[in-house]
């Protein structure tokens, strides 16, 4: 197995190098950003003549360094090494969320001092270029880029995509695609030898960390609820749901009594820790949302496939979240579209028909439409899937992504036909 190589995000710490904003890497818990930051970028740094010296490391997770979990401490020993040295120097904190909150010495009633103020001040050191990660839930939302007010830059990590996957594990593409669709992208997944271990790697992933953060950091009372909505979403990745009916199957099918509301924070809380993503529906010819349904993709198929005890491996609805999560990792808006159609009932009255298409892609003032299709086997399923894309009223580019093809083909209507790892693995079609 070859290293992992995460050159998107390293091209984005390039990018952002010296720009005077703190680099702030988030994302869901044992993605990567450690390793991305204390390797990979540190490697590059190295490599390209900066010195040991000058690259400043602090794990507050470790012993060594759990003084400067003070933010106090923090400030003075880094203010030390910097002051009154012409070169620049570059400071990398690990597990940030482990620093405490220390009173203030000078004004002993008043607000405590946080590594917020504490990042603020250095990020001002003109020789001093400032990146910090986390792990547990208090980096897992958005809070800390609220916190740096507009002075920082967010470099968000996500599980593997299945390009990087491959160049890691390579060999037959259609056997890496088949572990991949079933144990996801977590970088950890790759080195555990068999099946057992990589199912116990996950479960314990979603037990002993995801849902301890949620729970701990929101000091939630029904983490019952918590763990069957977690269920419900998993089960019903790509499909149309909202907290109304989320609630109506908890109440009437677990014997317990939850408020939409709570469903709804719950949903959100999910969210911010970045194990779900929501895709709104958007009405394509009357440019507008939709307020519900919506649908939900887990961050990582495998943390999906774990959370339903690999049950439900529907190979059309993994398909989809696993797309989906690809082009978020590309950087696209993404949307599930919503045209209509004119078609008889069975009175023979015409009416108005919603038509689906799984993904209107966003980026800039690009558009892309893409569904998402396991086999088109005969031409009423193939007349089904090109439907929608008639419907759209615009020559904004279409594809269909599909498991049953290996090579790419465009139709007599300009439509790209094109295998799902090839759609994977070339990053230019979209």
């Amino acid at each position: 197995m070859k290293e992992i190589k995460r050159d998107q995000y390293l091209k984005q710490l390039l990018s952002y190098r010296w720009d005077g904003q703190i680099k702030v890497i988030t994302g869901i818990r044992r993605c990567g950003k450690s390793y991305l930051l204390g390797k990979i970028y540190r490697n590059y740094l190295l490599g390209e003549g900066v010195k040991e010296s000058s690259i400043i490391s602090i794990h507050l997770d470790l012993i060594k360094d759990i003084r400067f979990r003070n933010p106090l401490e923090l400030s003075s020993f880094v203010s030390e090494i910097i002051e009154n040295k012409q070169e620049k120097f570059y400071l990398f904190i690990d597990e940030i969320q482990m620093s405490d909150e220390v009173p203030n010495p000078y004004l002993p009633e008043g607000k405590s001092i946080t590594f917020y103020e504490v990042l603020n001040e250095l990020r001002e050191t003109e020789n001093l270029d400032v990146y910090v990660t986390g792990s547990n839930s208090k980096m897992l939302s958005s809070d800390i880029l609220t916190e740096f007010r507009g002075r920082s830059d967010e470099i968000h990590v996500h599980p593997l995509s299945f390009s990087e996957y491959y160049f890691a594990v390579e060999g037959d593409k259609e056997d890496a695609f088949e572990q991949y669709a079933f144990y996801g992208g977590m970088p950890f997944i790759i080195t555990r030898p068999d099946d057992a271990s990589k199912m116990k790697y996950l479960e314990s992933l979603f037990r002993e960390t995801y849902l301890k953060d949620i729970v701990e950091r929101n000091k939630l009372m029904r983490e019952d609820a918590l763990e069957n909505i977690l269920d419900l979403l998993a089960s019903s990745i790509s499909s149309l749901t909202n907290p109304k009916k989320i609630t109506d199957t908890i109440n009437s099918k677990k014997s317990m009594k939850i408020s939409q509301n709570t469903v709804t924070s719950y949903i959100h809380l999910l969210e911010d820790a970045f194990l779900f993503s929501e895709a709104k529906r958007y009405d394509v010819r009357g440019k507008s949302y939709f307020d519900y349904p919506y649908k939900y993709y887990c961050e990582d198929i495998g943390l999906r496939n774990v959370r339903i005890g690999f049950r439900q491996q529907e190979m059309t609805h993994i398909m989809e979240n696993i797309i989906y999560n690809e082009l978020i990792i590309r950087g696209f808006s993404v949307d599930v579209g919503v045209v209509y159609a004119r078609e008889q009932n069975e009175n023979n009255n015409s009416v108005r028909v919603p038509r689906e298409i799984d993904f209107v892609v966003n980026s800039g003032g690009k558009k892309t439409y893409i569904q998402s299709a396991f086999a088109l086997e005969t031409d009423e399923k193939i007349i089904q899937e090109l439907r929608p894309f008639a419907l759209t009223g615009d020559s904004f580019p279409k594809i269909i992504v599909r498991k049953d093809i290996r090579k790419r083909w465009y139709d007599e209507n300009g439509i790209l036909n094109i295998g799902l790892i090839e759609f994977l693995l070339d990053a230019t079609v979209v």
